[in-house]
């Protein structure tokens, strides 16, 4: 009898997941873990946390929704706390599991971590997929990421995206297996459903599936080129990616609605948009696995060190909103109420950081991890390397014009004026930090 674990990271649903799909088949009893790693909450990352208040809500609606869908299957959800790598050496130990399941992401820790445990239960079986990729690495040769997007475009119009998995169980379910009195009340984070801001956006996959269809049944898409540099705006942009980042939806299910939608109104350049966005998401994850730590370091691959330095004060008015441009000032109010900001606010304020004041990019790379809903490691860390010169774009970064992107975004400055008379905002989750220490140890 094959004794089973799956421990569920950025791969929060049941539908679609190809690693669980693998784990339920080779396994006789199974158990369904997710670990809330002590480390996310310690200020170790450029000052900041790597898990802020806003998206670990958005987990937590998630971990609810998970765990009801699992309860009307018989089993229990066992969210964790501790550190990772003893918490599930402690339950593979105790339990007598054979077999472990999971997600493989893209982040050099991340991988790390499951690579110590694997290592550490050297006679269990592993079975981990990359769960949240459009293309898998089965697809693409060396040479497809030994440049710029442009040379992974090229090879990624051609590939299929593989139909989605949809039903999750074979058709007898594993009995459940129990962690018993393995881990104490102490070691348990409990489940508690969040409150839902209808101004904010909610986690969960029956939540993602509902705004997925709630999205095709306008016709957004058709339009989305055109509209998706807006600031703000209901579907001017998909808005899919807090989804993406926690493993709600997968980009497969998105590219199969998408592929419905353009059967009943059309394909046109707005409709493969969205595609060539899901490519963008889907390079700096395949990078993210082949340049390791390097994607941390402040000259990146390029070796070429910016000529940027840590500022405290010039990053604290950025964090807060309070510097002298309207304009970033707004987008970063709008993140710190809401924990997130348009793909063309990102550009802007992260060009503003690096080229107008002067900061080295990786603290803003920290910033963004501890606010945003929708962080995911390979195009936070990705996107901030191709805005501070250090990434694969051949330019060799990007500036942005402030005061142009304002009167081609925001001509009437009604988004300035939105978000523009807010008081200061914190920009630490952790009791304010003094932001003159200096912590340069990364986590991701």
């Amino acid at each position: 009898m094959s004794k089973a674990l799956y421990w569920f990271t950025d791969d929060l649903r049941l539908q679609d997941n190809l690693a669980l799909n693998s784990t339920l088949y080779a396994s006789n009893s199974i158990m369904f873990i997710y670990v809330l790693d002590d480390s996310l909450f310690s200020a170790t990352n450029f000052d900041h946390v790597q898990l802020g208040k806003k998206r670990l809500k958005f987990i937590q609606q998630s971990l609810v929704d998970l765990s009801e869908q699992l309860q009307q299957l018989g089993y229990e959800l066992y969210v964790l706390k501790g550190q990772t790598r003893a918490v599930l050496n402690r339950v593979i130990d105790q339990a007598g599991v054979e077999v472990v399941g999971c997600h493989q992401g893209a982040g050099y820790d991340e991988r790390n971590t499951l690579q110590h445990i694997k290592s550490d239960n050297d006679t269990v079986r592993f079975i981990h997929q990359h769960n949240n990729l459009m293309f898998g690495p089965q697809q693409l040769e060396v040479k497809d990421l030994s440049g710029s997007f442009s040379k992974f475009r090229k090879k990624a119009d051609k590939l299929t995206v593989s139909s989605p998995v949809e039903e999750m169980f074979s058709e007898t379910l594993p009995l459940p297996l129990s962690i018993g009195d393995i881990l104490s009340t102490k070691d348990r984070s409990e489940l508690v459903r969040a409150t839902h801001n209808c101004d904010l956006i909610e986690g969960g996959e029956k939540a993602a599936h509902k705004y997925l269809e709630a999205y095709f049944s306008t016709q957004s898409a058709s339009s989305y080129k055109l509209t998706r540099n807006a600031l703000d705006g209901k579907y001017n942009s998909t808005q899919f990616s807090p989804y993406l980042s926690v493993g709600n939806i997968s980009p497969r299910q998105i590219i199969n609605r998408l592929d419905m939608y353009e059967r009943i109104h059309g394909a046109n350049d707005s409709t493969y948009w969205i595609r060539f966005e899901l490519m963008w998401r889907d390079f700096f994850h395949h990078k993210a696995i082949q340049k390791g730590s390097s994607l941390f370091k402040f000259a990146g691959e390029r070796g070429v060190r910016p000529l940027t330095t840590y500022y405290p004060q010039r990053f604290k008015r950025w964090c807060n909103g309070t510097t002298q441009f309207p304009l970033v000032n707004a987008c970063m109010r709008e993140l710190n109420e809401t924990g997130f900001m348009s793909n063309r606010g990102r550009q802007i304020v992260a060009s503003c950081l690096v080229n107008e004041l002067q900061v080295d990019w990786r603290y803003g790379a920290a910033y963004f991890q501890q606010q945003l809903i929708d962080y995911d490691v390979a195009s936070n860390w990705g996107n901030w390397q191709y805005i501070a010169g250090v990434g694969d774009d051949p330019r060799g970064g990007r500036h942005f014009n402030i005061e142009k992107q304002a009167q081609m975004y925001d001509p009437d400055g009604a988004f300035q004026s939105k978000w523009g008379n807010g008081g200061e905002q914190p920009c630490s989750d952790v009791d304010m930090v003094d932001w003159p220490v200096m912590s340069v140890k990364h986590g991701h």
